[in-house]
């Protein structure tokens, strides 16, 4: 049977496999809204863009929900602080998202020019807004929440959530919404064969790659330069169950990159995700594999995110002793094991589903056939 300090670092990964899921799936459906009214002019070509996502989008956000399901139940007080600590954005990014359903069902059931541009911004802001947020809340967790427990373990906020947005978060945000326009751009790049839509669509894709990889290494300088991470010193058996107050951690310039110093097979993450993204750029003519292209560059970011944080989950930066960890975050070991055992069970249920329907739904979406199917989005 596998120890417990074994099943939490299980869990670390398989909840950073959910979200890259989630990344690279529901990504393209949040850099696909967020294009929507650049590489669409006419009421045709936003019609074709949104039947291209329109159809998946739903069974996409299983990756968001077994995510944050994921994050209750494995590591409970991260879950609790975090929406504690967040809640404004994620009131931002749950009330963005009302648009894309209302948006997709909605948006052609009347002819008005007014009515279908209305739903048409409703669908950019529910493309842009969560992929800025969940990359300022990267951001954050990289330059710390203003947050500490009291001695009987309830969170306390040291100042608010615009405290706590630095220009750093900001550049985080930026990241992510080029990063996800450019899997946008790549998916719509697969989905639809009308040449002026292609042609705009191909000049977004290169523009988002090269945004993302100035972007990208941008952020990376100024981890490395700018930003105070964080070390454990002090903190016990982490084979045990810990007290996420009982420990000492020490900040210091630099400090993220410290995983990368000691584990250098680490650095393939920020490798895979400028060469991946670069390599979109150059394979914008052969759309599957640009595609591939671009879902591998979207991993390479998040995954050195991750990297760079592990083991911390929730640092603060009030009381970086506070900070949640793997370690001391987590549930017990024998949810950690029930929870893995479901998770070998269904998981893979659920990407052998995920790609069957992809595979149903594969080819192009063209304009003759919206106009003649009836149903269409």
């Amino acid at each position: 049977m596998l120890d417990y300090e074994t099943l939490k670092i299980i869990w670390w990964l398989l909840i950073g496999v959910l979200l890259i899921g989630f990344a690279v799936t529901g990504g393209f459906d949040l850099g696909v809204g967020a294009l929507l009214r650049l590489v669409a002019r006419t009421d045709d070509e936003r019609r074709v863009v949104v039947n291209c996502v329109a159809p998946t989008w739903d069974g996409n956000q299983v990756w968001l929900i077994l995510g944050a399901g994921a994050v209750f139940a494995a590591f409970p007080m991260v879950y609790a602080s975090s929406f504690s600590v967040l809640y404004p954005a994620m009131i931002a990014v749950l009330f963005s998202l009302f648009f894309r359903p209302a948006g997709f069902e909605y948006r052609s059931k009347i002819a008005d020019p007014r009515w279908r541009g209305f739903w048409d911004w409703g669908l950019t802001i529910g493309g842009v807004l969560p992929a800025v947020v969940f990359g300022v809340a990267f951001g954050l967790m990289l330059t710390g929440i203003p947050y500490h427990f009291d001695s009987d373990l309830r969170i306390v906020m040291d100042g608010g959530i615009l405290d706590a947005v630095s220009g750093f978060s900001v550049l985080a945000g930026l990241v992510s919404l080029a990063m996800l326009m450019m899997h946008g751009a790549a998916f719509l790049n697969c989905k639809t064969d009308d040449a002026i839509l292609l042609e705009r669509t191909r000049k977004a894709l290169r523009l988002s790659a090269i945004a993302t990889i100035v972007l990208f290494v941008l952020a990376g300088v100024w981890v490395a330069l700018g930003v105070h991470g964080l070390q454990i010193t002090s903190i016990g058996d982490v084979n045990g169950e810990l007290n996420p107050i009982h420990k000492q951690v020490a900040v210091s310039g630099g400090g993220w990159l410290r995983n990368f110093q000691l584990y250098p097979l680490m650095w393939l993450a920020p490798i895979v995700g400028i060469a991946a993204a670069a390599g979109v750029m150059l394979l914008a003519m052969r759309p599957v594999i640009a595609l591939i292209s671009s879902g591998l560059s979207v991993a390479g970011v998040i995954l050195t995110a991750g990297f760079a944080l592990f083991p911390f989950l929730l640092p603060s930066s009030s009381v970086p002793a506070d900070s949640l960890t793997i370690w001391d975050g987590s549930s017990s070991k024998h949810t950690l094991a029930l929870m893995l055992a479901a998770a070998i069970i269904f998981v893979p249920i659920i990407l052998a589903y995920t790609a069957w329907v992809y595979r149903v739904l594969r080819g192009p979406v063209r304009i003759d056939d919206i106009r003649d199917e009836y149903g269409s989005y």
